[in-house]
C-alpha cells in the first residue's frame, strides 16, 4: 500500500480479499484452549516464541473489544509474536518486530513478515477505528516488509444485537508450530493477573514483554505504579458503575471483566508500592511450565538472575 487507509472500511475497499479471510475465521467456533502448552498475554503485553520451544505450543489472548490482538509470524524461521494492543502502546509493535528479527537471524530477509489483526470491533465511540489507523500507520513506517493476511477488525468483527454493536471475536490463539490462527477462549490466563492488570489501572502505557524465549521462563516485571488512593472507594461501588467508568466498552464486556478489575483494585490497595513488596531488589517474578502445563514460580539465585539479565 502506498497510502495508509484511514479506517477499516477503506482498508476493505482497497483489499476486498481481506473480507473473505475475516469472514472465514469469524465464522469458526471458538476453541477452549487449556493450560497445557499455552502462553497467554494480557492487555499491553506481548510474547515471542520459537516453533522449537518445548513448553509452548499456543500463544493467545482475549477480551478484545476496542483493543486488538496482533500476530506477527516469520514464515521462514517460524518465529511468532502476539501482542494485545491499545492506542497508547502501538509503538510496541517495533519491539515485537525486533524480537522476531533476533529469532530469525539468517532468515529474516527471506520474505515478508505475516501479520494478522483481530478485535477492535466497530464501537459507537470510535475508539477502535482510532486504534486501527494507528496500527496500520505505525507498521507502514517500519523498514520491514509486512503482509497483512488477516484483518478481522472493524465492521468485519461486528454484529448487531438489537441496535447495539457487539464483537464477534473476543479471543484468538496461534499454533506456534504451524502458524494456524483460530478463535479461542482461555480458562487459565497464567499467574499474577491482578498484578499484571494493575498496570492498566495506574497509567502504565508500555507494551511489556512477558516471556524469555531463551530460557523458557515467563517473566513479570519489574515495573512501578503509583498508589491509587481511590481504590477502596472503587471497591465499594456496584459492578455497573465500575464498568461504566473503567471500561472503554461497558456494554459488551465479558462477565468476568468486573471480577478481574476488582481483583486488581484490591491488589493495588494491598501493594501500593510494588517495587518494595513484590519486586524486591528490582527482580522480575519468574515462572516455568511444569509437566501438567501449569506455571510454577521459580526462585533464581543471584548468579542465574544475572545471567538472564
Amino acid at each position: 500500500m502506498e497510502d495508509v487507509p484511514h479506517d477499516s472500511r477503506t482498508l476493505y475497499h482497497i483489499a476486498p480479499h481481506l473480507k473473505d479471510s475475516a469472514s472465514q475465521i469469524s465464522s469458526m467456533l471458538p476453541k477452549q484452549t487449556t493450560s497445557m502448552g499455552l502462553l497467554y498475554v494480557s492487555q499491553r503485553e506481548y510474547a515471542v516464541c520459537s516453533p522449537h520451544d518445548k513448553s509452548i505450543s499456543v500463544l493467545g489472548t482475549d477480551d478484545c473489544t476496542t483493543c486488538m490482538a496482533i500476530i506477527l509470524r516469520h514464515p521462514s524461521s517460524g518465529a511468532v509474536a502476539i501482542g494485545h494492543l491499545e492506542s497508547v502502546c502501538v509503538d510496541g509493535i517495533g519491539l515485537m518486530l525486533n524480537r522476531l528479527q533476533d529469532m530469525s537471524i539468517g532468515y529474516f530477509d527471506q520474505g515478508p513478515v505475516h501479520m494478522h489483526l483481530i478485535g477492535a470491533f466497530s464501537d459507537t465511540r470510535g475508539y477502535s477505528e482510532e486504534l486501527i489507523y494507528s496500527v496500520l500507520h505505525f507498521v507502514h513506517k517500519q523498514n520491514v516488509e509486512v503482509d497483512l493476511l488477516t484483518a478481522c477488525i472493524g465492521e468485519m468483527n461486528t454484529t448487531l444485537r438489537g441496535e447495539v454493536p457487539w464483537p464477534i471475536m473476543y479471543g484468538v490463539g496461534v499454533n506456534v508450530k504451524t502458524g494456524e490462527i483460530f478463535p479461542s477462549t482461555f480458562l487459565d490466563k497464567g499467574p499474577d493477573i491482578p498484578l499484571r492488570h494493575a498496570r492498566l489501572l495506574t497509567g502504565s502505557h508500555c507494551l511489556m514483554e512477558i516471556y524469555d524465549f531463551s530460557s523458557g521462563l515467563l517473566r513479570i516485571g519489574p515495573f512501578h505504579y503509583g498508589p491509587l488512593r481511590c481504590a477502596s472507594i472503587w471497591l465499594q461501588e456496584p459492578d455497573d458503575f465500575i464498568l461504566q467508568h473503567l471500561s472503554s466498552s461497558p456494554e459488551v464486556e465479558p462477565s468476568h471483566v468486573v471480577t478481574e478489575i476488582r481483583e486488581s483494585l484490591k491488589h493495588i490497595q494491598d501493594h501500593p508500592f510494588p517495587e518494595i513488596t513484590i519486586f524486591q531488589e528490582n527482580r522480575p517474578r519468574y515462572y516455568r511450565k511444569d509437566e501438567h502445563g501449569q506455571w510454577i514460580y521459580v526462585r533464581l539465585d543471584s548468579f542465574r538472575f544475572e545471567q538472564l539479565n
